[in-house]
């Protein structure tokens, strides 16, 4: 951590020159690990930027690189050529992610780079991606930067082969562009998407449009107020009776594990293990059956303020919804219920400060009754249970 932070100043800074003194520092030593430590510290500290210029002597450095005996350093030096604009690396970053043979790792990566970049032929690849088991979700989020009548028409099409995760991946890219939305909103009225898969976090995506066909349409779905605070205490009641009635099957608490695995190990930490996006629920009022229902079906009854949400405007048209966790000098660190992003500063237009929780509402519904009872019961219990 102290690398990067010190990489980061090097960088930014306005006194030296920066990148230049690091890969001069790259070209003169024979230290593997230490070529390692020095090229991870500059990816880290050109996160989220792209188009950055080419260091002096990086073209003769990278060649001495690509000779390392480290496979870690030979791909570093790959995405930092993609950085500085190589038109090599951005051939070498497309092949690698097509390739099946190599690891998801490697592929994800290239993925993530070529994204990052704003790659102009990345996303026919990704229409292609949608039909990878290993890459599809990814490939989905990562559609959303790019603004072509084809992607919205692809999605649409794939929309009824998706798992539920990666459905949800689809709705949040199409309410991120207004172009997108309204195709959305179409499907929608013609029934081919259910309008109840749409959570509350899309819905705001949606409405941060300000289209008046997009609202109005809206308003007759979903209805103007999804629910009130007496709807909610009434559905917290309806679920207690649920839990309470039972099917004659016992509560399998691992069961229950698989369940918050799919469901909330992406956002939260439990045991030791999970996210960090929310609050770490180790040892929060887990007893309390009242407390549990209450977040689940009223997250944004109380919010702490690490966690209440932006919507983020962005140059190209895209609406992005998310916690902000970090400004840095050329970027921000936005963190949305399905990734991490490092968004430039220059492509943002404008950051509006929401109060809700970066948690959707109506996320009860996707469970059924047993799904529900071995949830409770794991969140509930006096400690770790195994895996099925």
């Amino acid at each position: 951590m102290a690398l990067v932070l010190f990489m980061q100043d090097i960088v930014s800074s306005p006194e030296s020159n920066g990148i230049d003194e690091l890969v001069e520092l790259l070209g003169v030593s024979s230290d593997s690990q230490f070529q390692l430590d020095i090229l991870k510290g500059i990816l880290d500290a050109l996160k989220g930027q792209r188009d950055v210029k080419e260091p002096k002597d990086w073209p003769q450095v990278v060649k001495f690189l690509n000779e390392s005996s480290l496979d870690e350093v030979r791909e570093i030096s790959h995405l930092l050529s993609l950085k500085f604009g190589s038109q090599g690396a951005f051939e070498n970053m497309r092949n690698e992610l097509v390739n099946k043979s190599i690891s998801y790792e490697k592929r994800k990566r290239a993925l993530g780079a070529l994204s990052d970049a704003k790659d102009l032929k990345l996303p026919a690849l990704l229409i292609d991606l949608l039909d990878d088991e290993a890459l599809q979700q990814q490939a989905i989020l990562a559609l959303a930067a790019f603004d072509k009548p084809e992607i919205s028409a692809a999605i649409l099409s794939h929309f009824p082969k998706l798992k539920l995760q990666a459905r949800q991946y689809a709705l949040s890219t199409m309410a991120s562009r207004l172009t997108y939305a309204v195709e959305l909103i179409t499907a929608i009225d013609k029934k081919t998407i259910d309008s109840k898969l749409l959570t509350a976090e899309v819905v705001r995506q949606l409405r941060a449009h300000n289209d008046t066909n997009i609202n109005r349409e809206l308003d007759r779905l979903w209805g103007i107020s999804r629910s009130s605070t007496q709807a909610k205490l009434d559905e917290i009641e309806k679920y207690k009776r649920i839990l309470g009635k039972g099917n004659g099957e016992p509560n399998n608490l691992s069961n229950g594990r698989v369940v918050f695995n799919r469901f909330c190990a992406s956002c939260h930490k439990f045991y030791g293990q999970g996210g960090e996006i929310g609050p770490d629920i180790t040892g929060a009022d887990r007893k309390n059956l009242h407390y549990i229902l209450s977040n689940i079906i009223d997250p944004n009854a109380e919010i702490p303020s690490d966690y209440r949400t932006s919507i983020i405007r962005m140059k190209d048209n895209r609406i992005l919804f998310g916690v902000v966790r970090s400004r840095e000098i050329n970027t921000i660190k936005l963190v949305t219920s399905s990734e991490v992003l490092f968004l430039p500063k220059r492509d943002i237009l404008k950051i509006d400060s929401q109060n809700f929780s970066i948690m959707p509402e109506g996320l009860i519904r996707f469970f059924n009754d047993q799904e529900l009872r071995d949830l409770i019961s794991y969140l509930r219990g006096k400690g770790q249970v195994p895996l099925p």
